[in-house]
């Protein structure tokens, strides 16, 4: 086996450990400076919302091949720029793929928006010129179904948690995690400054779907691990730990996969296409999956570890297992090892070998030699005396040879 997996099995059986739970206040600093820097990035910067969500003028410049360059960029840009239209001010001008420029501003009227039009195709002459109006009800109607949906997810989660493990310190777990994982998203997305639209939304409920995923493989271990603490003699905490050292390998292999290709993703929409949905889309879906990957592992279980350790029955339990541990450290006949198949031969502890005329010391202290009895027929050694008898003068019988027997 590679060292990888040699690495997997002893993070499962236990000989390696990685004390995630008890660790829990140095993840939790690290999460809070995490999220403390998202809401920054909310409060300072804000969200850079589409036009599907505030309405607007949306213009798309098609032109040959390879003729959507920086260059041809600026040059429309200044042009919106130096109508004089107060909605014109500042355009968003981006490239999408090599041969289209997309221009969006605010709303405006008929006459305005064929100004821009006409200023536009004076810029890159040649170019074709499409544009459309967008309203800002419909994003308005979006981000009310989008809040609806997320929502109806979070109570489901809830009930499907509590349902399914009986447990609902779990649920809580679950919801701090999820919460954990769309601030940091949203706070990713104000600090880059790229733009909501409805394709961040789709992101953003996906990857929901794909964290809960993940924190429910790692609860359904621990509930495995505790199902039976009273046999094991390991606290709530220690159950809880190895079952996210046996997870651990799963976790990081099932996010490097899914993140490898939505990365691939993010690197097309942001560098090759310019801009459009596949960026919004891949970005969320990379910065979710990421911090879905983390919280799993560093805040729901540690976290529902903490609110155990509340109850009556795990304290009693817990502090069982201590006693019974210091008990077993101070047997020291209890440390002896039991007999595996790849445990190491040593000689056997030998006494005195008249064949070979040697002699195998060892540390085990010898028997007490049997006294040999150095003493002829009739006679006895010394000690209680025998009472005389008839059968004492009778003629004891003798060997004879075999062809000799039965004859007299």
């Amino acid at each position: 086996m590679s060292k990888l997996s040699n690495f997997g099995h002893a993070l499962y059986t236990g000989e390696v450990s990685i004390d995630f739970v008890g660790r829990k206040w140095l993840w939790y600093a690290i999460s809070g400076v995490i999220v403390l820097v998202a809401v920054l990035g909310l409060t300072t910067r804000g969200l850079n919302y589409g036009i599907e969500f505030e309405g607007g003028n949306q213009y798309m410049v098609t032109m040959a091949a390879g003729q959507a360059t920086d260059a041809n960029v600026v040059k429309i840009r200044d042009a919106v720029a130096g109508t004089g239209l107060d909605a014109a001010q500042s355009p968003i001008v981006n490239t999408s793929g090599n041969d289209k420029i997309r221009v969006q501003i605010e709303p405006l009227n008929n006459a305005q928006t064929d100004q821009v039009a006409n200023v536009i195709q004076k810029a890159v002459p040649g170019a074709e010129i499409s544009q459309d109006a967008i309203g800002a009800s419909w994003g308005a109607q979006v981000a009310h179904r989008a809040l609806l949906g997320l929502i109806v997810f979070l109570v489901l989660v809830v009930l499907f948690i509590w349902a399914y493990f009986r447990e609902w310190k779990m649920s809580v777990g679950a919801i701090v995690a999820l919460a954990h994982d769309l601030l940091i998203t949203v706070g990713v997305y104000a600090l880059s400054g790229f733009e909501v639209t409805p394709a961040t939304v789709t992101g953003i409920l996906t990857i929901l779907g794909f964290s809960l995923y993940d924190t429910v493989v790692v609860f359904d271990k621990v509930r495995e691990n505790t199902k039976h603490l009273g046999r094991t003699h390991q606290t709530y905490a220690e159950a809880a730990n190895l079952a996210v050292n046996q997870t651990l390998v799963r976790s990081i292999n099932t996010s490097v996969v899914a993140l490898i290709p939505v990365g691939a993703l993010l690197y097309v929409g942001a560098v090759s296409l310019g801009s459009g949905a596949l960026k919004d889309l891949a970005l969320a879906l990379f910065v979710g999956m990421a911090a879905g990957a983390y919280s799993s592992i560093f805040i729901a279980t540690p976290l529902v570890v903490q609110l155990k350790e509340l109850e009556p029955g795990v304290k009693a339990g817990d502090a069982s297992a201590i006693r019974h541990r210091r008990r077993h450290e101070a047997d020291r006949y209890a440390q002896v090892p039991a007999y595996s198949d790849d445990m190491p031969l040593q000689d056997e502890p030998a006494a005195e070998r008249p064949d070979r005329g040697e002699r195998v010391t060892s540390d085990v202290t010898p028997a007490r030699p049997v006294r040999e009895a150095r003493y002829t027929a009739g006679e006895r050694p010394a000690g209680r005396a025998v009472s005389p008898s008839a059968s004492s003068k009778r003629a004891q019988p003798e060997r004879k040879p075999r062809s000799r027997r039965g004859k007299k």
